[in-house]
C-alpha cells in the first residue's frame, strides 16, 4: 500500500493498521544541531525512513505583480525592508524568528483597490512547467494537495492585527470583499489545475489564532469569511475533492465548528499549547466529519521517553478512530536531540492497531 493509499484509508475511515511515518522539519537551529549529531544534509527522508507530509500542485495566488522589495535600513543585527506584500518589517539576522511588522501599505479600505487589482486572474500565474509538476506529483505516491490561499491570514499580514480589527468594525463590506476576491482568484486557479490531475485535498493557510483564541470572531467569520470558504468548497466538490484543510496555529477550538459548517474538514496542526488542545475531544464534539493532522505535543520530545509514550497513550483513541494523521504539532524545537527524534520515529513506525 502506498502512502497515498494509506492516507485515503485513514482519512475516510477505511481499513488501516498503522500510521505513515511523517517527517516535516525543525527550526533552523534544530537542523544545525542535528547536522552536528550526524544527520546528512541531503536525503533526509531516506536517512529517517520517513515520508513528506504530502505533495502539492497549484498556481501563484499571491499579489501579482508583487510590490518591489526595498531595503530601508540594514545593520549587522537586522534588516528593515518592504516586502513583496507591501509590509515593512524588521528581520533579525542569524536566528530563526518571526519578522517584526513595522508599517503597512494596506492601512484602510481606501488602500484596498491597489491590492485588489493585484489579485486578479492572469495567465502569468500558471507555472511554465505545470505539466511536469503534475506528472511528478502523480508519480510521487504521496497524497496530493492543491493550494487554496488564505481567507484571513493574508489579510492580517497585509494590514496587521490592529488594522484588520478596525476594518472589520469600520467597513465590514470591504473586509468581505477582500475575502471574496481571494476566493474568486482561488477558484480560478483550481479551474486551471484540477481538470488535469486528481488531488486528495484542497489546502490553505491561515495562522489566525493565538493562545487566547481566534483573531476573527465566529460572528464576523460567519458573515464575512464563510462565504469565501463555501465558494472554494463547492469548486473542490466539482472536481471530486472531498477534503478541504487549513493550517492555523494557536487555539482554533472556537472556529472549528464554523470552519466545518463552511466546508473545511481537516485541521492542522491542532497545537497542544498551554491550552491543552485535545484532538479526541474535538472529535467527540464535532464528529467524524472533522479530520485532524498533528496534535502530538512536540515539547514532549524535549523531556523524556516516558513523556513521549504518555503522549502516544493520550492519542491512541484518536489513532484507532481514524480520520487522524499523527505528527508533531509544529516544527521540532532545538532542545530535541537527533537520537530522541529517531527514537520517536521508531515508535510511530512500530504502531499497530
Amino acid at each position: 500500500m502506498t502512502y497515498r493509499e494509506l492516507f485515503h484509508e485513514i482519512m475516510f475511515y477505511g481499513d488501516f493498521d498503522r500510521m505513515p511515518v511523517i517527517h516535516w522539519t525543525g527550526w533552523e537551529e534544530t537542523l544545525e544541531r542535528w547536522y552536528g549529531e550526524g544527520l546528512p544534509r541531503d536525503h533526509t527522508h531516506e536517512y529517517f525512513g520517513t515520508v513528506p507530509q504530502w505533495g502539492g500542485v497549484g498556481v501563484d495566488l499571491n499579489l501579482l505583480p508583487a510590490f518591489e522589495e526595498e531595503c530601508l535600513e540594514e545593520t549587522e543585527e537586522y534588516r528593515i525592508f518592504r516586502q513583496g506584500d507591501g509590509v515593512v518589517c524588521k528581520d533579525w539576522k542569524g536566528k530563526s524568528c518571526i519578522p517584526h511588522f513595522i508599517d503597512f501599505t494596506l492601512k484602510t479600505a481606501a488602500d484596498w483597490p491597489e491590492y485588489k487589482k493585484r489579485l486578479q486572474p492572469d495567465p502569468a500565474r500558471l507555472p511554465e512547467n505545470l505539466s511536469q509538476q503534475i506528472a511528478t506529483a502523480e508519480a510521487s505516491g504521496l497524497p496530493l494537495t492543491v493550494g487554496t490561499a488564505s481567507m484571513m491570514g493574508w489579510i492580517r499580514n497585509w494590514m496587521g492585527v490592529e488594522g484588520m480589527s478596525y476594518l472589520m468594525f469600520d467597513d465590514r463590506d470591504c473586509y468581505a470583499d477582500m475575502v471574496n476576491t481571494v476566493a474568486d482568484l482561488t477558484c480560478w486557479g483550481l479551474d486551471q489545475v484540477l481538470p488535469h490531475i486528481q488531488v486528495d485535498m484542497g489546502f490553505g493557510w491561515e495562522d489566525i489564532c493565538g493562545r487566547a483564541g481566534p483573531l476573527v470572531s465566529p460572528m464576523i467569520f460567519n458573515e464575512c469569511v464563510a462565504p469565501g470558504y463555501r465558494k472554494i468548497r463547492n469548486k473542490l466538490e466539482e472536481y471530486g475533492v472531498k477534503l478541504y484543510g487549513i493550517d492555523s496555529d494557536g487555539d482554533v477550538s472556537a472556529l472549528v465548528g464554523p470552519w466545518l459548517e463552511a466546508g473545511v474538514n481537516v485541521q492542522f496542526p491542532v497545537e497542544v499549547g498551554v491550552w491543552h488542545a485535545d484532538g479526541m475531544a474535538l472529535r467527540r464534539k464535532h464528529g467524524k466529519d472533522l479530520r485532524i493532522v498533528g496534535n502530538f505535543d512536540k515539547l514532549t520530545l524535549e523531556r523524556s521517553q516516558v513523556d513521549v509514550l504518555a503522549e502516544f497513550d493520550r492519542l491512541m483513541p484518536l489513532l484507532k478512530d481514524g480520520g487522524y494523521l499523527m505528527m508533531p504539532d509544529h516544527l521540532i524545537t532545538p532542545g530535541v536531540s537527533l537520537e530522541m527524534y529517531k527514537w520517536y520515529l521508531d515508535q510511530v513506525r512500530n504502531l499497530r492497531f
